[in-house]
């Protein structure tokens, strides 16, 4: 058994296609095939199964592949201790950023990181929070920006700044449209639009107007959207509310920002965090990508004061 085989079969894996797989490792398919033949003669098990397309790991090769992962991973970090020792901070950081925060950081994100000219290459993913975590356990991700606390046990959370969320209301509420603050119960009187239940932030704002314990209430209408900025159309152009996120403000002409409301008796609050896998050890890359990422949101958004205030997910 050697590293090459454990890559190859971590490939195979990865695009459940001989062919791809070794596409993907710069070899031939037959040297693929047949370094990954001898490594099942060797362990006396089948790790994939040939029969279905796409190819499918067989029950214990799973087991094999997940481990496989871990272990390249550690060797593949063997050099990255021996480059941070050396003083080199340089290579690939492969990012997931989460929809409702990607739009509005990773505009500014890459000025930041062109402008420092490091030698590091950031490739940057938008992907729901599930997504996110299960690309880290694989090994395909080195980390994800998304809303904390996550309380995984797999999972190294670097909190890097608190967002505060605004009620963003229709012309056509009148009664709330009047108000220069709204109160939590507010957002339980009115067409209250949020997103889809893949995004944690609609589970933030659920928590938020205590709607998880009123899921029958006929008095509340939602529609499911893909985005903030589908949310925000659909206020612009009906009735009832949303909810946005602060860096969302930015984006808004000035007279969508008069339509715009933050909370009286409260500061809602969503914790963003650079999360890594446990085993990450490049300690200088990761104080790059912090350093980076909190350089390209408003400083008030640094506050570490409004942890306090951040809505469970």
């Amino acid at each position: 058994m050697n590293i090459q085989q454990l890559e190859y079969i971590i490939a195979v894996d990865n695009h459940r296609h001989f062919s791809k797989a070794a596409e993907a490792s710069f070899v031939t398919q037959p040297t693929l095939s047949m370094m990954i033949q001898k490594l099942e003669d060797e362990l006396g098990v089948k790790i994939f199964d040939r029969t279905q397309l796409p190819v499918q790991p067989t029950e214990i090769g799973e087991r094999i592949i997940n481990q496989a992962r871990i272990a390249v991973a550690q060797v593949n970090q063997i050099k990255e201790i021996i480059d941070e020792q050396k003083g080199v901070v340089k290579g690939v950081f492969r990012l997931g950023i989460i929809p409702t925060i990607s739009p509005y950081l990773l505009p500014r994100l890459m000025e930041v990181h062109n402008a420092n000219h490091y030698d590091i290459k950031v490739v940057i993913s938008e992907l729901t929070t599930t997504q996110i975590l299960h690309n880290l356990s694989r090994g395909t991700l080195d980390g994800g920006v998304l809303a904390t606390p996550l309380n995984d046990e797999q999972i190294v959370e670097h909190p890097l700044y608190y967002e505060r969320f605004f009620a963003y209301v229709s012309p056509r509420e009148t009664a709330l449209y009047a108000k220069t603050a709204l109160d939590e119960n507010d957002l339980n009187t009115s067409k209250l639009w949020l997103l889809d239940e893949v995004h944690c932030f609609r589970t933030q704002i659920l928590h938020l107007c205590n709607l998880k314990k009123r899921r029958n209430s006929q008095s509340i209408f939602t529609f499911e959207a893909g985005s903030i900025d589908t949310l925000i159309n659909i206020v612009d152009a009906n009735e009832g509310l949303t909810v946005i996120p602060e860096m969302a403000l930015e984006h808004l002409s000035d007279e969508q920002k008069k339509k715009v409301r933050p909370f009286r008796n409260s500061t809602p609050v969503r914790e963003i965090s650079l999360i890594t896998r446990k085993e990450y050890l490049r300690e200088r890359m990761l104080g790059i990508i912090k350093s980076e990422v909190q350089a390209a949101v408003p400083k008030s958004l640094l506050d570490t004061a409004l942890k306090k205030y951040v809505i469970p997910l």
